[in-house]
């Protein structure tokens, strides 16, 4: 069965892949043990193709947990779609973030603490990349 963060993170691609769809691109989710590319994205002419990592939120919208992988995998067509699910009484809102992978190696911070690590990206280093689905050309 799987876990609420595993649907969450589930949830975020899908969303992803129906944004770009309604855009006009091909996007075809990868298999779930796919290391680094959850979609994979081209024009309908296949002109252009992009990988995408998607990371979701559905708790805490002020930072995406990232791999150590978010500082090496860096390339032209990789790119970060960084999502936040916000509920509330009335409706859902979702939020989007495009995020080229340059930025991301760049920004990505490290921590540490007595029992753990982590890697993650915040929100304010972002926020320029709100709706910014042009990073993906036709």
């Amino acid at each position: 069965m799987a876990s609420k963060g595993q649907l969450t993170g589930m949830r975020g691609v899908y969303l992803v892949a129906s944004e770009l769809s309604r855009l006009g691109f091909i996007a075809s989710p990868t298999s779930r043990s796919a290391s680094g590319a959850d979609i994979l994205v081209t024009d309908q002419i296949c002109k252009s193709a992009y990988s995408v990592q998607v990371k979701t939120n559905a708790r805490t919208f002020n930072f995406w947990l990232l791999s150590q992988k978010s500082k090496e995998q860096v390339s032209d067509t990789h790119i970060y779609a960084l999502v936040n699910i916000r509920k509330n009484k009335e409706k859902e809102t979702i939020e989007y973030y495009i995020v080229p992978s340059k930025v991301v190696s760049k920004k990505t911070i490290y921590s540490k603490s007595k029992n753990s690590e982590w890697y993650a990206i915040n929100l304010k280093d972002v926020q320029e990349y709100h709706n910014k689905w042009s990073l993906f050309e036709k």
